[in-house]
C-alpha cells in the first residue's frame, strides 16, 4: 500500500503554498477568486490530468508503443448545494502511431488501473474520449 504526504498553508490573503515531493507551488485558498492562481477545483481537475498523463507514460512501456506527446482538455462542472464536482468531461489526445486498437486498449486501462481516475469515477460522473492527436493540433 502506497501512501502519500503533502503539507500547506496559506496565509490571510489566500494565497497558498503545498510542498509535495520536494517540489512547492502555489493555489488560491481566498474567499474570493484570484486570477493569476488555480482554486482548489482546478487543481483536482489538474490531478486528474496528471494521472492520465502519467498512465500514458507508464503504459507505453507495458503495451509497447512511442508516443511523441500527450494531451488532455478537461472540463469540470459543479453542483452548488452541495457543492461538488457532478461531471467530469474530458478528451485524451495522443500523438503516436500505434494501431487504433491499442489506443482505446490504453485507455481502457487508464480508466481501470489510474488512482485518481478510479477516486473520481467513484463521486463524479466521468466521461471521455481518447483520440489521436495529429501534428497540427499539437502546437
Amino acid at each position: 500500500m502506497l501512501e502519500y504526504q503533502i503539507t500547506a498553508q496559506s496565509k490571510k490573503d489566500g494565497k497558498a503554498l503545498v510542498e509535495a515531493n520536494n517540489s512547492t507551488f502555489s493555489f488560491d485558498a481566498s474567499a474570493g477568486r484570484q486570477d493569476n492562481l488555480p482554486n482548489p477545483a482546478e487543481l483536482l481537475l489538474s490531478s486528474l490530468a496528471a494521472c492520465m498523463l502519467k498512465n500514458v507514460e507508464r503504459f507505453s512501456e507495458i503495451l509497447k508503443y512511442d508516443y511523441t506527446q500527450a494531451k488532455i482538455n478537461i472540463k469540470g462542472v459543479r453542483n452548488d448545494n452541495p457543492p461538488f464536482m457532478s461531471k467530469i468531461d474530458y478528451k485524451l489526445q495522443v500523438e503516436s502511431d500505434m494501431e487504433e486498437k491499442k489506443l482505446h486498449l490504453l485507455h481502457k486501462n487508464i480508466l481501470k488501473f489510474g488512482t485518481i481516475t478510479n477516486t473520481l469515477a467513484k463521486v463524479s460522473e466521468l466521461n471521455g474520449t481518447i483520440e489521436f492527436l495529429t501534428k497540427n493540433e499539437s502546437k
